[in-house]
């Protein structure tokens, strides 16, 4: 059909502007995380609590993609770091000329890791490629422990799952056994942390990961 070979093309172009990001993050040594989730998971609040916790001669960026209004690059400026919003309009996705584009916001060799949240959705963003090292997709505990399991592609193209408000286990009907499980059926390679951001449970682990994925030494 028509519409499939229209989606091909984009797609396409998508994919060849990504390996041009990657090529650019590659060259400046910039270790570039792609936040994923529903809406609701918890990632600008993963966002905020990792950002207060870099060690100071880290430097980071974010890029923030929202449906619309820009709340949430403002909860980030103030971690004084640099920080570009980009507002979809009603597109349920980031694309890789989208992060194109944003870069000339930054001073790149500045940089020690460029992090990207992602449109709160589980299904298009899976399909876009923007040229990150790392995909991180969250599951909070209180939304299904079958989430991997509806939406497939998304735990499948995915480096790590992080599930978030442990805090809230007691008062929810969710098996991190069960999340755990259906996570590593569809992707057995993917790396699992279990966290809290209101309590700080399991923070600890997930900055050794981000350090030491971005070749920085934990402190």
């Amino acid at each position: 059909m028509p519409v499939v070979t229209v989606e091909r093309k984009i797609l396409k172009k998508n994919d060849e502007i990504a390996r041009e990001n990657r090529k650019i993050f590659t060259d400046h040594h910039l270790f570039t995380v792609n936040m994923l989730s529903s809406p609701g998971s918890g990632k600008t609040t993963l966002l905020e609590k990792t950002l207060s916790r870099l060690p100071a001669e880290i430097r980071c960026a974010v890029i923030e993609g929202d449906v619309q209004t820009d709340n949430d690059a403002r909860r980030i400026e103030k971690y004084n770091i640099p920080v570009v919003q980009i507002v979809t309009n009603g597109g349920c996705h980031l694309e890789a000329k989208l992060i194109q584009d944003a870069l000339d916001n930054f001073k790149l060799d500045d940089l020690n890791i460029l992090i990207i949240e992602n449109v709160g959705n589980l299904v298009c963003p899976a399909n876009y490629d923007l040229g990150e090292e790392k995909k991180v997709v969250l599951v909070s505990t209180t939304e299904g422990d079958d989430k991997p399991l509806k939406y497939p592609s998304m735990f499948r193209v995915s480096d790590v799952l992080v599930i978030n408000k442990l805090d809230l286990l007691p008062y929810v009907d969710f098996s991190l056994e069960q999340v755990r499980r259906n996570a590593l059926q569809i992707n057995p390679d993917l790396e699992i942390f279990e966290v809290s951001c209101k309590s700080g449970e399991g923070l600890a682990q997930w900055m050794d990961w981000l350090l030491s994925r971005g070749r920085i030494q934990p402190v």
